[in-house]
């Protein structure tokens, strides 16, 4: 993360910030680790603690599928259910203690406010675009973003048209770059597939002096609680810190390659603890003479490998469609469908874009995934 700041702030931290009329602004740390992680600091026109109303508070429990195979799976989630309501829009389709994989498909922009209290939220934006108002001030999203919101961030989603298509990957740890690809100071390095010119970060904070019934609902763990509000969330005149949400376009990944095949660690975007997370982007094949393009079979002994496709030809894959998702446990050996090895000799480019999880803990599906479920993929190494 980047030092920013916005808006106006004071000359030293935790002092008298005055307004016009001499009374005092309102001072929040908003921090992570306890007082040893990236921190903001927040200066609201009024206590961000006075509470209006506290509404009811639901279990979001979902149904697990109490499947007892252990098999690949292909999620064809581009059948996914439309919602108004942005929360009610997700469909969970993937978990452990660690993650939490949704597809969603919002027509409505938001009318409430929204605060994850327990999760990072990464979100793949594959079809729509908006602006994302926060605390910290707008960001601006477009197809193609991943929208990183660090977890306690109150949010509002306002999407540009109905047709909008989102990944969305909750992690129970920080979302951060590779530590690979930073020095010692934070900065990421010549090597890195993208620099902090790429990072968006929040423009335009606009201190919002309304009162009314403004609803918060916020997620904790499998509850959501709302809170109504009598003065508008996006109170702040000012911010600085580290913490705060930003954007990365999956258009503006720099893939890293190679005389022959290249790992799939190359194409690393993001990091939490237990999972990683990638994405594959056109780039020209492998050049040595005898290069094999396609990726050559893996057993993944320590790790779930998610494919999340996107866009392009999937050389590789057979059957595969935009907004698939397929599932590779660890322990079954999983690679290209036949034919397509030697189909893919001599080509010199691939177009297509995906987003990749590998987990370090087990997945488990939902129940909603087994309605997306192709029973039949399993077998599609053997026609």
């Amino acid at each position: 993360m980047l030092y920013h700041s916005l808006g106006t702030i004071p000359h030293k931290r935790h002092t008298q910030f005055r307004k016009a009329d001499g009374s005092l602004y309102r001072e929040e740390l908003v921090s992570t680790k306890g007082f040893a992680g990236i921190y903001s600091t927040v200066y609201h026109l009024d206590l961000p603690t006075k509470v209006h109303q506290i509404g009811e508070t639901k279990s979001l429990e979902f149904p697990v599928w109490n499947n007892d195979q252990l098999r690949h799976h292909h999620l064809r989630l581009n059948a996914a259910p439309r919602d108004a309501n942005y929360l009610a829009s997700r469909t969970p389709v993937l978990f452990n203690h660690d993650v939490m994989l949704s597809a969603a498909r919002p027509t409505d922009s938001m009318t409430y406010f929204y605060r994850n209290a327990a999760a990072d939220e990464l979100i793949f934006v594959h079809e729509g675009s908006g602006i994302l108002e926060t605390l910290f001030g707008t960001l601006a999203f477009k197809q193609g973003d991943y929208v990183l919101i660090p977890r306690g961030t109150t949010h509002q989603f306002r999407f540009s048209s109905s047709e909008n298509r989102l990944f969305i990957i909750e992690t129970s740890s920080p979302v951060q770059t590779p530590k690979r690809y930073r020095n010692e100071f934070g900065q990421l390095l010549e090597h890195a597939p993208y620099c902090e010119r790429d990072l968006k970060r929040p423009t335009e904070l606009q201190t919002r002096d309304e009162t009314g019934e403004f609803e918060v609902k916020v997620k904790k763990g499998n509850l959501l609680a709302s809170y109504c509000y009598s003065r508008h969330p996006f109170d702040a005149v000012g911010w600085d810190g580290y913490f705060y949400p930003m954007t990365l376009s999956i258009y503006d990944f720099e893939p890293i390659t190679g005389r022959i095949h290249q790992p799939p660690p190359v194409h690393q975007v993001f990091e939490a603890e237990n999972l990683v997370i990638c994405n594959f982007v056109p780039r020209l094949f492998d050049y040595h003479p005898d290069a094999i393009p396609a990726p050559y079979n893996h057993s993944n002994i320590d790790s779930d490998e998610v494919l999340y496709y996107v866009d392009g030809n999937f050389m590789s894959r057979k059957g595969i469609e935009s907004a698939s998702l397929t599932l590779h446990p660890g322990g079954i050996p999983h690679g290209p469908h036949p034919g397509t090895t030697e189909k893919s000799l001599g080509v010199k480019e691939t177009k297509e874009y995906a987003v990749m999880i590998d987990t370090f803990r087990p997945l488990h599906l939902t129940a909603h995934a087994e309605q997306f479920d192709d029973a039949l993929y399993p077998m599609s190494w053997s026609v």
